[in-house]
């Protein structure tokens, strides 16, 4: 399976973002992530549930929101009313972790759980089996731009070899520092899902940046399957 892109909607022009969501669209992503902070578990304020709602008008696409949030739990249904398919809570912020991946599959939609770079993969030992997803950050979480943390690409390796080994249902996604230029290196760590934010929305052109890396994310795949 070729791992496919998630445009992060954090990096992209709010004044023009229905816009900028449907050129990402175009050029081929799988899905829209969108970054939630609340300006309390990192330290920065991006969106809420109106602006997740808006968006959802706007593609056809899957929602896959990324809740970096104190008391993820409260926000969960906020976030479904507003069209959510994906919904994923950080291992940092969330004491009840079962409690909170039960409620957003009670709702019909998949749910994550999120790392960030230096929390171990050991935390997730009990949760891994009822995920359908892990989303691994590669930078600190709080700001787009940012140099990815190339460390983490060996963690990928080591999740996905985990999934294997215990024959388990579940993506691996990866979020951070992600461009063009280290995109064939991501691919090749084992990843399903890649979000790019910066390195599509700052382009300059969504639409061609986009089709450009899934076209090369398609060609890397099956440049594997024929190796």
């Amino acid at each position: 399976m070729n791992a496919v892109l998630a445009p992060s909607i954090l990096s992209a022009d709010f004044s023009r973002l229905g816009s900028e969501v449907k050129d990402a669209e175009a050029g081929g992503a799988a899905l829209i992530h969108v970054d939630v902070m609340d300006g309390r578990f990192v330290p920065n304020i991006s969106i809420g549930p109106a602006v997740t709602a808006a968006i959802r008008r706007s593609t056809q696409l899957p929602l896959d929101c990324h809740l970096m949030v104190e008391d993820p739990q409260r926000a969960i249904p906020a976030f479904v009313e507003a069209g959510a398919d994906m919904i994923s809570v950080h291992v940092e912020a969330e004491r009840h972790l079962h409690r909170a991946v039960t409620a957003i599959k009670a709702h019909g939609r998949k749910a994550g759980v999120v790392l960030n770079p230096a929390t171990p993969l050991g935390a997730l030992a009990s949760i891994l089996p009822v995920v359908d997803y892990v989303l691994l950050m590669s930078v600190d979480p709080g700001f787009g731009g940012q140099e990815m943390i190339r460390s983490v690409l060996g963690k990928v390796s080591e999740l996905r070899a985990w999934i294997r080994r215990d024959r388990l249902d579940v993506r691996v996604e990866i979020d951070g520092g992600v461009n063009e230029a280290n995109l064939d290196d991501v691919a090749r760590s084992g990843v399903d899902v890649i979000v790019a934010g910066s390195a599509v929305f700052g382009s300059g052109d969504v639409r061609g940046t986009t089709a450009r890396m899934v076209r090369r994310l398609a060609e890397l795949g099956e440049r594997e399957r024929t190796c």
